[in-house]
């Protein structure tokens, strides 16, 4: 009983404290940034979703887009948008530049309050970086009044 005291239990070096924590963060750094993964899966889920069910969710009416700006769909993840009377565009809400949900349309510009990227309402061009890509364009219907995710 008394050897068993006398042995401390091992620890792990300082190598594998570090190595551990390194690769903690650099799953945390590739988890924020993945963001062309997240478009090319959500495009292939609508596509795929439209053609099983012929089409999707009500999401608003033509009257609550305001034209010359839109409205964001925080539970859909979507950006509506009527750059002129009567056209409706969509995108997606994420940011491309780290992923973080848009927040504003103000005077024709989509807003990310992260590092305030700034995207186009009419094709959800950048505006202002730091982002350098798109939002991805989502697909909807507009049917008499009605705006669905498609």
């Amino acid at each position: 009983m008394a050897s068993e005291s006398i042995h401390p239990a091992s620890t792990p070096s300082r190598r594998v404290v570090v190595a551990a924590v390194g690769a903690a963060g650099l799953a945390l750094t590739l988890n924020a940034c993945g963001s062309e993964d997240d478009s090319s899966s959500s495009s292939d889920a609508s596509s795929s979703s439209g053609a099983g069910s012929g089409g999707g969710s009500v999401l608003a009416k033509t009257s609550d887009i305001p034209e010359g700006g839109g409205k964001i769909f925080k539970d859909s993840g979507v950006v509506v948008t009527q750059p002129t009377a009567g056209e409706f565009k969509a995108f997606s809400s994420k940011c491309t530049h780290q992923g973080c949900a848009v927040t504003g349309i103000t005077d024709g510009v989509i807003t990310c309050p992260c590092h305030k990227s700034e995207f186009s309402v009419t094709d959800g061009s950048v505006k202002k970086g730091p982002a350098t890509q798109p939002l991805p364009e989502e697909k909807i219907t507009v049917n008499g009044d009605s705006i669905s995710l498609a």
